[in-house]
């Protein structure tokens, strides 16, 4: 598959996702850069302002297998991996496979599950595969898991793993719609749901074609100097506790390959890679106690890096080794 294909292939998933969520676009962007770039979401927000619905607009686009995870308090880790069970007929024990060895998994409402559940995501998260009983069992691509989360201030949730959310390429907020929209909302919403009649409009081979096409943009070794840069200075940072990983920076990496691939262009720009910092980065930095209190949160601090990195020039020259 070649770039324009692939681009193709984004932008029927991303118009078909438009006729369910309305007035979103950005939001809808990052989740195909997300898919492209072989990440998974995580979308947090208050109730009601659509993160399933965008989680299911963005599976049912794709002919695949796609599962949905309604996490509860007393929700097992085998729910979710699958278990071995014992088939009377052949008096052997066979494997179940659980929801998340889908394609494309929507996990509900993920910190609604006590964390021995949660911990049940982490390898599939981070390897595609899950062990059950010693036995390892891999996913098929495309994989990507779309988690929904309720803010932290609501009771009865509970607080993401660091671990896990590291595994997270970016996580987003969606708000509440402009007045307009919401009344577009209404009018969609009169006779049917929009999402009951959305189709596929893109196959899982397209996907994946479309994928390894993302791991071919252009990414001039200073651009990836400025990715690392900004990485390593959340380590730095007198507020921050504990600094971004260096899957951070492969995140980065990635999903600005994604991005420059969804605006047309076959190079990163520096632009690519600052629109995406704070989503994919913010996440995943701890926060220092004493900068806690004062309300300090992550987001504010890879603000704060990019003012201090400087950037790299903006031009592609494709003489400079791709380090």
């Amino acid at each position: 598959m070649k770039q324009p294909q692939a681009q193709d292939v984004a932008k029927r998933i991303i118009d078909n996702v438009k006729k369910v969520i309305v007035g979103k676009d950005w939001a809808i962007e990052l989740a195909v850069a997300t898919l492209l770039s072989q990440g998974h979401l995580l979308i947090k927000d208050t109730p009601g302002v659509g993160k399933t619905m965008l989680g299911k607009s963005v599976a049912q686009s794709i002919d695949c297998v796609f599962k949905r995870i309604q996490l509860t308090p007393d929700m097992l880790p085998s729910d979710i991996t699958g278990a071995y069970v014992f088939n009377q007929q052949t008096g052997e024990f066979v494997f179940r496979p659980g929801p998340i060895l889908a394609q494309i998994v929507l996990a509900d409402e993920i910190n609604r599950a006590t964390p021995k559940t949660q911990s049940a995501l982490l390898e599939a998260l981070g390897e595609r595969q899950v062990t059950v009983d010693g036995v390892t069992h891999h996913i098929t691509r495309p994989f990507m898991l779309i988690a929904t989360e309720n803010p932290i201030e609501h009771l009865g949730v509970f607080p993401l793993p660091e671990a896990q959310l590291d595994r997270f390429m970016m996580r987003i907020h969606l708000g509440y719609p402009a007045f307009e929209d919401e009344m577009s909302i209404i009018n969609n919403q009169r006779i049917q749901h929009p999402i009951e009649g959305l189709g596929a409009v893109a196959s899982a081979d397209e996907v994946r074609e479309a994928q390894d096409v993302v791991k071919e943009i252009f990414v001039k070794h200073q651009i990836q100097w400025y990715i690392v840069q900004l990485v390593h200075a959340t380590r730095k940072h007198s507020k921050v506790l504990l600094g971004a990983s260096p899957r951070a920076s492969l995140d980065l990496f990635r999903s600005s390959q994604a991005l420059a691939l969804l605006r047309g262009r076959d190079y990163v720009t520096p632009d690519d890679v600052k629109e995406l910092a704070t989503l994919v980065i913010g996440h995943r930095v701890i926060v220092a106690p004493a900068a806690r209190m004062e309300s300090v949160h992550g987001g504010e601090v890879i603000e704060d890096v990019l003012e201090q990195v400087p950037v790299p020039g903006a031009r592609p020259d494709r003489q400079v080794a791709d380090g």
